[in-house]
């Protein structure tokens, strides 16, 4: 049986529920809604849009909602209210029953109830949850937070992509990730000296790009870039690459082998000892910039290949952060993390596990796992 319209009082009510700004006119925003529900009943009864069974008030109302704060917004001066309102209520109309009801979903090999999903998901929010306290976006105080909570932040957007379908953009987005891990693991093994370096470099970036507002503070950091790149024997040309990978210079490693480069696959990867991951990086890569594998993907093969990666730099990340942060938190909140820890990081591994052995069973006649 088809949901009836609220009343006046439990609109208000919801209204409030939802925290819609006071400014917006109730009133008219009450008239919307009675003729959007209406209309909505019409349009469920003659089957327009499938078999749908009921209407959610809740996301019609915030779909109203924000087209009646949008238009008002952008036409300020309109003479003509109720045309208006017919026109924010016809656009909600559209949008919740296209958008709700006839969204394109990709086909999905899990949902955000599987515990492949509902484990990792809970030790992110868990982690950020603490993050969220420390000082942050003070790059000369706070790097290794802010990079650290963007890389647990990175691993929630995959998650999220790979639950709506979305393998093959979850899979590239790993790769990201990757490479914060990686610059992660090296700041925190080697300290204050690289911390320094990479934030020079950061500020040679944003010379290189422009964004310093002032001339002479920009030609200033030209001179400095210059005068390095003369020190190191480089050309004009290696310039974006000493900028971008400079900073690798004051890791005493890089300048005992010859064989590290100013890249990420022979420098930022290969110090950070994750070099088996080049060709996983190397396909990713490939996917980013829409080659064919992109295209013409397998999608279950990208799905479980975009877990366990995401999974395996988890457990990386997260030694970072226990090693890091465990110290640094008052004794009750790094309690409440070890009991947490206690319970469901050997569950994690049982199910990294688990995925392993899927992956190998369904790809042993197939492609097999990148080496």
């Amino acid at each position: 049986m088809m949901n009836k319209t609220l009343s006046k009082e439990q609109f208000n009510t919801l209204l409030e529920q939802l925290r819609v700004p006071a400014e917006l006119n109730k009133e008219e925003l009450f008239d919307c809604y009675e003729f959007a529900h209406e209309n909505a009943v019409k349009l469920v009864d003659a089957k327009v849009f499938g078999d749908v069974q009921n209407i959610n008030d809740i996301i019609l109302i915030l779909y109203l909602v924000n087209e009646y704060g949008f238009y008002f917004s952008v036409n300020k001066n309109d003479e003509d209210k109720d045309l208006a309102l017919s026109k924010i209520t016809s656009v909600a109309l559209d949008k919740y029953f296209t958008n709700e009801h006839l969204d394109f979903r990709n086909a999905k090999f899990t949902s955000k109830f599987s515990p492949a999903i509902s484990t990792i998901e809970l030790y992110l929010n868990f982690i950020l949850g603490i993050l969220k306290k420390f000082p942050q976006k003070n790059p000369q105080e706070t790097l290794l937070v802010d990079i650290a909570s963007k890389a647990f932040s990175v691993s929630k957007a995959i998650t999220s992509l790979i639950v709506s379908g979305f393998e093959t953009e979850a899979f590239s987005t790993w790769r990201t990730l990757h490479e914060m891990e990686c610059i992660l693991i090296l700041i925190n093994k080697y300290g204050e000296s690289v911390v320094q370096s990479y934030l020079k470099h950061m500020r040679y970036a944003l010379a290189y790009r422009g964004a310093i507002p002032s001339k002479e503070e920009t030609d200033a950091e030209f001179v400095k870039i210059k005068d390095e790149m003369h020190k190191l024997d480089l050309k004009s040309k290696d310039m974006k690459k000493f900028i971008e990978y400079g900073w690798l210079t004051s890791i005493p490693k890089y300048n005992e082998d010859p064989t590290f480069k100013f890249n990420f696959r022979d420098g930022v990867e290969k110090l950070a000892g994750l070099s088996q991951y080049s060709k996983v990086y190397e396909m990713a890569s490939e996917i980013a910039h829409s080659s064919p594998l992109l295209i013409y993907s397998q999608s279950q093969y990208y799905y479980r290949l975009t877990i366990l990666e995401v999974y395996e730099s988890f457990f990386r990340l997260e030694k970072v952060f226990s090693d890091i942060y465990l110290k640094r938190i008052d004794k009750d909140e790094s309690e409440r993390y070890i009991a947490m820890r206690n319970v469901y990081y050997s569950t994690l591994h049982v199910i990294y596990q688990n995925e392993s052995r899927l992956f190998l069973s369904q790809n042993n006649k197939q492609e097999k796992r990148p080496q």
